[in-house]
């Protein structure tokens, strides 16, 4: 590639995000050594010999890469990483090396991706090369997401020593106190229920990526990525999400309400009892339970699932739809979220969407309107929930259905908006009315 390519804007924005993302790894990684743990640098590193912390998702994460693959290029990489697994299998029986954490699989898909940015560099030029590297970028950005996200939840839990999760309960008596409720019925399902929801909400990656390569299965026809798809409203979602932890540190209820949070706990009230409408402050917590319930990024990205998942078949669309419902049961149900934490993700989310896709399109005032009122609601949910939590607590038959209504607002205006931007299909030609025979 010369030197007047890579000055092109796309260009230049690729060679920036690149940078971007790479001095942020640095300074987690940086951040992590400070605490005394390994940053997402140094785990991604270690997973290329030792067990992964997710076989499943490395596996995902090299599914997505091979959207850019031949078919017979997919069957060769993937019996090249079972292979690769084979070997580190056989290897760790011999030497009895038992693997107590994570999976003793992945490490075979890890080693194709990297191998393929090898290829990428050595072996192929132009668009090709450019190709397969974006989609090694995709496979890589999957997994340093996980590994990143491990890491800024611990800078949560060390740099933010008190939490809000007093306003938030407060707020949440508006809607009911929809954790409590579903947590008992969670409760009441036993071990079956439990597992299974818990199983949904761990594997959400995974799911993520069967939606994507939906999207992305003819890349390797049309030799280019479409414009639009899940992969980057899940990658906005990551990068922004964990920016609000910060500034509105909630721990969650099963941890400020419940048995997990110990000592720190106002009291053991989380499934059973809903917390008393006293005065909220701020509360102290310890330094390892993160601060990532406002919003709740689970609930963004399912419903990022749910959203992309209705142009799809209609399995697809059934399947959209369920794993947002169970996402939701196990975010409420396992005392992770508030009600209110709901809201503010789904707004986040249809807000990032439109953005997006305004991005895509080409900025006009319908999507800056929907833009800035989404962003708006988001600020307001936040700011209510800070500072008008009391009254949200005495006047429920208000505030309630205010809350429903502001949130259920911004997805009617993305529906609404999104379908005029949608092409019409041409109308049939009509044909042109013949002279009767007199």
């Amino acid at each position: 590639m010369t030197f007047a390519a890579w000055r092109q804007p796309r260009a230049a924005l690729w060679v920036t995000a690149a940078a971007v993302t790479f001095g942020f790894l640095i300074a987690l990684e940086i951040a992590a050594r400070h605490y005394g743990v390994p940053g997402p640098i140094t785990t991604q590193a270690q997973e290329v010999v030792f067990a992964p912390k997710s076989g499943f998702l490395l596996y995902a994460s090299m599914a997505l890469m091979m959207v850019v693959l031949t078919w017979r290029q997919r069957f060769i990489a993937a019996g090249v990483a079972i292979g690769i697994d084979v070997t580190f299998a056989l290897v760790r029986w011999a030497a009895d090396a038992k693997v107590t954490e994570g999976h003793p699989f992945g490490n075979g898909a890890l080693w194709v991706i990297l191998g393929y940015a090898v290829i990428a560099l050595t072996r192929r030029t132009g668009q090709e090369r450019v190709l397969l590297l974006k989609g090694v970028g995709l496979g890589l950005l999957l997994v340093a997401g996980r590994k990143t996200g491990d890491t800024w939840l611990l800078i949560t839990s060390k740099t933010r020593p008190a939490v809000l999760d007093q306003y938030v309960a407060t707020a949440d008596q508006a809607l009911g106190n929809p954790s409590w409720l579903v947590g008992r019925i969670v409760k009441a399902t036993g071990p079956i229920g439990a597992h299974f929801l818990d199983y949904v909400y761990t594997q959400l990656a995974v799911a993520a990526v069967i939606f994507a390569l939906y999207q992305l299965r003819n890349v390797a026809v049309e030799r280019r990525f479409p414009g639009h798809h899940l992969v980057r409203t899940f990658l906005v979602i990551g990068l922004l999400g964990p920016g609000i932890y910060m500034i509105f540190p909630v721990v969650g209820p099963i941890f400020a309400y419940g048995a997990d949070g110990g000592h720190w706990a106002v009291a053991n009230l989380w499934p059973d009892t809903p917390p008393p409408i006293n005065t909220p402050r701020h509360m102290p917590f310890d330094e390892i339970t993160p601060r990532n319930c406002m919003p709740s990024l689970h609930t963004a990205w399912a419903t990022a699932i749910f959203i992309h998942s209705r142009k799809g078949p209609r399995v697809l669309q059934f399947a959209g739809a369920f794993w947002l419902i169970a996402t939701l049961g196990a975010t409420l149900g396992f005392g992770y979220h508030y009600g209110a934490d709901i809201a503010a993700g789904v707004v986040f989310t249809v807000t990032i969407e439109a953005a997006l896709r305004s991005l895509e399109r080409g900025w006009d005032r319908s999507g800056i309107q929907l833009v800035t009122y989404g962003a708006t609601v988001f600020a307001a949910l936040l700011v209510s929930y800070r500072y008008l939590s009391m009254e949200m607590a005495r006047y429920p038959w208000v505030f309630g259905p205010l809350l429903i209504l502001a949130t259920a607002s911004v997805v009617l205006g993305y529906v609404r908006t999104t379908k005029l931007w949608e092409p019409k299909a041409a109308s049939a030609r009509q044909p042109e009315p013949q002279p009767e025979l007199v």
